[in-house]
């Protein structure tokens, strides 16, 4: 138990090191909250499954770097947001838009879930007994199956 717990304790430490360096905090509270909230949208593009806020590559560094830069020179949201979808392309996005380029990408899990089930019921189809056992036994042995079912046994 020990050993999974420090376990745990070394994967979070660079994830937590890497939003709270205070070199790249702003001073507004305000201004620092939105920046990691734009920073929650944006992947780090070493890591992949990570926001930029969670990761500690040196890309994903820069790129918090600029997200603060354009904050604190007032420019919104969805202008940051862009500014980066522009530079470094969909892949950025956590969540990328639904157009053609994406359709695949975003259909994945329920082809991957059909996909699935099919498998399951065409497994379970060819599990099942093709015939009752009862039409493959003769006269006789149906009815000492009969009598075995009864309980008479003989």
């Amino acid at each position: 138990m020990k050993r999974l717990a420090l376990l745990l304790c070394l994967l979070a430490t660079p994830a937590l090191a890497a939003v709270s360096d205070p070199a790249e905090m702003l001073r507004d509270p305000a201004q620092e909250e939105r920046a990691r909230a734009i920073g929650r949208e944006l992947r780090c593009m070493v890591c992949q499954n990570q926001s930029i806020e969670d990761s500690d590559a040196e890309l994903a560094r820069d790129l918090r770097r600029i997200v603060r830069e354009q904050v604190t020179a007032g420019r919104s949201n969805t202008d940051i947001l862009g500014y980066l979808h522009d530079r470094y392309g969909d892949f950025v996005l956590l969540r990328p838009p639904v157009k053609p380029g994406t359709y695949l990408l975003w259909a994945t899990p329920v082809l991957a879930l059909g996909i699935g089930m099919a498998m399951i019921v065409t497994m379970r189809r060819r599990r099942a007994p093709s015939a009752t056992p009862q039409q493959d036994l003769s006269a006789a042995e149906r009815a000492r199956l009969r009598s075995i079912e009864d309980g008479s046994g003989t």
